[in-house]
């Protein structure tokens, strides 16, 4: 008897040891984002947005019954920083699933790192159409409108205030600012605009005073420009400072005046307007119960990259319960064409290219304030698939 008892101990712990993963185990999501550096106000959102969602899947029981644990990685707005860091998540962590990359060239850098990893990312800030178009991976997914739909729905405005209007347009010298200025410049184009010139400054440019003299003899009525964070209060005060705001009209990317800096600008921000996939000012009751709870939590409105993240919890929960599985390939599978809800209303991942479909609003800055004075539905705004990877 002794004897059998012992070796049915052992038996269980030897079992015990080889059984896979308890289905109480948390669901590890990485998320490598801006922690420090130029895009930290971004990142600081990405992780409100991330960490409230999470609070509450979890409070309800989780996803099938497992608490998710969200792991930090600094990604500095820097690939090769973010692809090192994803790396550690994937191999050590072995974290299921990663999101959190803001700069458009970590995504795609960290998008491949995925692919070789066998896993899945989503990023809810970078608007690059390459991620989903021609630079587009079967790993990667985008929750967040991409620089096409805010373009689209900007244009449209821009058109209405200043009909066949002279643009400037001044990005950041990287993927993000040279695809958004691109994009913007062809859809504003088509409505009958003229562009009067284009510059790229570096990343975290401390002078933006060298580019005046052309913005000067260019004489647009609009300036078009993409920076970010803390290069965009760099700008316009610096804008505001040399006289050149006067009667221009000044507009941009969804990431160029957010609730993290719009104080710091200041009256230089009064006038800019952008087209957005999210606004506190949305009127349904999944948004203001988000609104309210963000506040609450963060003592702090939520921008576009708070709304996205927090909805990127929401929309992995929905595809993991789908697929009944943290697999990748059943994951991946359950993510195409799913639909979920968010704080902006109802999303569509669209399986082609795995970009989300979302109503597009215009928004302008009136004393400190974001006001929506315009919007395109997420069918007009969505434009063509242009992913042929898969």
């Amino acid at each position: 008897m002794i004897r059998m008892t012992i070796a049915l101990a052992s038996l269980l712990a030897t079992t015990a040891l080889t059984l896979p993963a308890h289905a109480a185990d948390p669901i590890k999501i990485g998320v490598v984002t801006p922690l420090s550096g130029t895009y930290a106000p971004i990142g600081q959102q990405v992780r409100w947005g991330l960490e409230l969602a999470t609070k509450e899947v979890n409070a309800a029981g989780g996803i099938m019954g497992r608490q998710i644990e969200l792991i930090f990685e600094d990604e500095e707005a820097n690939p090769s920083v973010a692809v090192q860091k994803a790396e550690k998540l994937f191999e050590v962590q072995k974290v299921d699933f990663l999101t959190g990359t803001v700069n458009s060239g970590s995504t795609l850098a960290v998008g491949q790192t995925a692919e070789r990893a066998g896993k899945l990312i989503a990023t809810t800030v970078s608007f690059a159409d390459s991620i989903t178009g021609d630079k587009c991976s079967p790993n990667v997914f985008r929750v967040n409108a991409r620089a096409g739909q805010q373009s689209t729905a900007l244009a449209a405005w821009v058109a209405k205030q200043k009909p066949k209007a002279k643009v400037f347009f001044l990005g950041p010298d990287y993927e993000m600012g040279r695809s958004t200025v691109a994009t913007f410049k062809k859809t504003i184009e088509g409505l009958g605009a003229v562009s009067t010139g284009e510059v790229f400054a570096p990343l975290d440019s401390k002078d933006y005073t060298q580019y005046f003299g052309q913005l000067r003899q260019a004489k647009p009525e609009v300036l078009y420009t993409s920076v970010a964070g803390n290069d965009t209060v760099r700008l316009l005060t610096q804008m505001q400072d040399f006289g050149l705001l006067g009667k221009l009209l000044v507009v941009g990317a969804s990431g160029t005046v957010t609730s993290q800096n719009i104080k710091a600008i200041g009256a230089a921000a009064n006038g800019f307007g952008t087209g957005v996939g999210y606004s506190t000012q949305i009127d349904n009751p999944e948004n203001k119960k988000f609104v309210a709870a963000f506040k609450a939590a963060n003592k702090a409105d939520p921008d576009l990259y708070g709304s996205d993240s927090y909805g990127l919890i929401y929309f992995y929960k929905a595809a993991v319960e789908k697929a009944k599985s943290t697999e990748t390939d059943k994951v991946r599978a359950a993510m195409a064409g799913l639909e979920w809800e968010t704080p902006q209303g109802k999303k569509t991942m669209r399986a082609g290219d795995h970009q989300a479909i979302q109503p597009m609003y215009v928004v302008q800055v009136d004393g400190g304030q974001f006001k929506i004075v315009g919007n395109v539905s997420g069918e007009d705004a969505i434009g063509p698939d242009d992913c042929t990877r898969f």
